[in-house]
């Protein structure tokens, strides 16, 4: 899912807990100057406050907990999700008209960047059929299950893409049971601490980089939006 032109994607950390709102209205003013020719592509790494966020099939009886963090609704694909402190998100605003215009593959190379940036830690990712995100195996003596570690939900405006992905790098795993997360109440969820990976957010950050210019091409230092 490489550029036509090879051209580095701006990668910006933001070091402070950001705001849903002000995180939001800064990724639809880039994604729109992204459209028009007036900015580049960008790839913005944050966390947020602790927070729910309902994606465009969110369904209300899944919100269990309304009280419980603030609630927004969000434009991108997917149903509830949490954000929190020790969530690693990233929202990804890609020029696809300059990267073939092709969302099942822009989608693909989505879950293979967070596929190859587990590998850096020997954790296996997986796909599953009918459920969104990237999942891990987990068995012990005489059971087994599947719990969720990262979660995409993008949306796209005018080719451009923004909102993006989440990974768990030791989130509050307590945080995600005031909602259903993307509607699932067979599967639970799981971090890289909770899989006993004493992995901080700087090198997860350096995995998720490295896997990045893997799957999509080369990146350069920038600074965040705000």
């Amino acid at each position: 899912m490489g550029r036509e032109d090879a051209a580095p994607v701006a990668w910006a950390v933001s070091t402070d807990y950001v705001p849903y709102p002000a995180a939001v209205a800064a990724m639809e003013a880039r994604a729109a100057a992204i459209a028009d020719g007036t900015a580049g592509e960008l790839i913005w790494l944050l966390e947020h406050p602790p927070l729910y966020t309902a994606g465009v099939s969110a369904k209300a009886s899944d919100l269990i907990e309304p009280d419980r963090f603030p609630v927004f609704e969000s434009g991108r694909g997917g149903q509830f999700t949490y954000h929190g402190p020790g969530q690693r998100v990233a929202y990804v605003m890609l020029d696809l008209t300059k990267r073939g215009r092709d969302v099942r593959a822009f989608v693909a190379a989505l879950e293979a960047w967070i596929i190859d940036a587990l590998a850096a830690f020997n954790v296996t990712g997986e796909l599953r059929d009918g459920r969104v995100g990237v999942w891990v195996e987990r068995k012990g003596a005489g059971w087994s299950r599947e719990d969720k570690i990262a979660a995409i939900g993008v949306k796209l405006r005018k080719w451009v893409s923004f909102h993006g992905i989440s990974l768990n790098v030791e989130p509050d795993l307590g945080h995600f049971s005031g909602i259903v997360p993307c509607g699932q109440t067979e599967h639970g969820v799981t971090s890289l601490v909770d899989l006993g990976l004493p992995v901080t957010m700087d090198e997860a950050d350096a995995a998720l980089r490295a896997s990045f210019q893997r799957v999509f091409g080369p990146v350069e230092d920038a600074s965040a939006p705000i």
